[in-house]
């Protein structure tokens, strides 16, 4: 196992223990900034080499996925899980996003196997943000007067988490791969560091999501791993009828398999206040996000080579 991946196991372990074990706000607050500038940077830098028209279709399908995958999840959370109509709306809002440290933990394992993917996956990450939150909203209070879309519209694209990823793609597009070379100590040859300790306050914060399970039952449990299976299902046949390669395959199996915990949680806060953020936030963060790290993105790659022959 890759040793990014035990320091999410240390924290896990040491939150369900109850250690005193937790990073300073400040730290944690540094290592997720450097995370999203890192990865926007590197695609960024990728994004310079080629005209983003070739782009372009790529870009069109991944914002299809995001609502798709939003409007499949809903139903099954109405009908099968007895949810209200709000909650279920904001899970699935979660679960048609993504997961920026999912991403970073599939970009880590598809480095430790000497996997290639294409460098522009961050542009897609990004995209990957937004069509799940419209769909949310809506599928929730639907469009009236009353919903504040000046506040939505704010908290999505003004969020830390866009506005990092999307600056770092900027500047790395700008400056081009000689212009970024001086930012590689700290960017990028620090990435696998920074990425364990996120892990290990991720592995803490989950910890303490799963106190939430035992009170909502299993219905989040099951969900919380079909779902993403399921994702990961459509993401790899959206990625074959792009023609990506086996490393992007992966890359964007897993992200239709994440589920978002930063974005969707301050947009849901801010349209859906009647949304019970726990039950979102359990399944995200209590089940989703350590089945993906710990077991789906191997699964996932293996689904992408038998695919891919």
């Amino acid at each position: 196992m890759d040793p990014v991946i035990l320091f999410f196991v240390l924290g896990i372990t040491a939150g369900l223990l109850r250690s005193e074990l937790r990073l300073p706000a400040a730290v944690y607050e540094f290592v997720t900034i450097v995370l999203l500038l890192a990865i926007g940077l590197k695609g960024g830098i990728e994004l310079a080499k080629q005209p983003l028209g070739q782009l372009l279709p790529q870009m069109v399908a991944v914002v299809v996925l995001g609502f798709v995958l939003a409007l499949i999840a809903f139903p099954v959370l109405r009908k099968l899980g007895r949810l209200q109509r709000a909650d279920a709306a904001s899970i699935a809002a979660h679960y048609g996003s993504v997961s920026v440290g999912t991403y970073a933990v599939a970009v880590a394992y598809l480095g430790s196997q000497q996997v290639s993917f294409e460098e522009h996956m961050p542009l897609l990450l990004v995209l990957m943000e937004v069509p799940a939150i419209i769909v949310g909203i809506i599928l929730a209070r639907g469009v009236s007067r009353s919903t504040r879309w000046g506040s939505v519209v704010h908290e999505v694209f003004l969020g830390k988490g866009i506005v990092l990823l999307l600056g770092g793609l900027l500047i790395g597009w700008a400056a081009g791969p000689e212009g970024v070379l001086p930012l590689e100590p700290l960017f990028m040859d620090l990435f696998k560091g920074i990425l364990a300790l996120f892990l290990l306050e991720m592995g803490l914060i989950t910890a303490a999501q799963l106190t939430g399970l035992r009170r909502y039952g299993l219905f989040l449990v099951a969900f919380g791993i079909a779902m993403p299976l399921f994702s990961a299902v459509v993401g790899t046949a959206t990625a074959l009828m792009l023609g990506l390669s086996l490393g992007g395959t992966v890359i964007l199996a897993t992200l239709a398999a994440s589920a978002s915990y930063i974005a969707v949680p301050a947009a849901m806060r801010i349209s859906v206040p009647e949304a019970n953020p726990t039950l979102s936030l359990a399944a995200a963060l209590g089940v989703t996000f350590p089945f993906n790290v710990l077991i789906g993105i191997p699964i996932y790659h293996a689904m992408a080579t038998w695919v891919l022959g």
